[in-house]
């Protein structure tokens, strides 16, 4: 796969999560309007695109092959802790623009900004830390 080809694919795959995210997101928000909604709204948001980037990462980027439900598990939990530092970045933006422009649509521009970010900056994670080689 040439480099321009896989930076398409990463880039199509984080769009698809990061719609994801703002969708369960918005899900919460209407379904739940309590003075925590915002907060738990990412957080939902955040585990639906952990996991559908997860999944597409893991077998259409890094075409890994688990050898086990516990390799796997694994890879899964060391994917999260790749994404704790870019979540910050990600969660540190949204909130950003929602606390200067307060309106819902600067939030999502802020954790589409945020988003953007931290895919960047995941893909380069998971590929040194994660997904470097198939495990033996």
């Amino acid at each position: 796969m040439t480099i321009v080809h896989l930076a398409l694919k990463y880039s199509g795959f984080a769009v698809l999560a990061t719609l994801a995210n703002l969708l369960a997101q918005e899900i919460l928000i209407r379904l739940y309007a309590d003075s925590y909604a915002i907060v738990v709204a990412m957080l939902a948001g955040t585990l639906a695109g952990w996991i559908s980037k997860y999944l597409l990462d893991k077998h259409y980027i890094f075409d890994f092959q688990s050898n086990s439900p516990r390799q796997d598990f694994k890879k899964f939990l060391s994917y999260g802790l790749t994404g704790v530092l870019t979540t910050v970045v990600f969660w540190s933006f949204e909130l950003s623009f929602e606390f200067f422009f307060a309106t819902k649509s600067a939030r999502y521009l802020g954790a589409i900004i945020g988003l953007s970010i931290g895919y960047g900056v995941k893909y380069h994670l998971d590929k040194h830390f994660v997904f470097q080689a198939q495990d033996q």
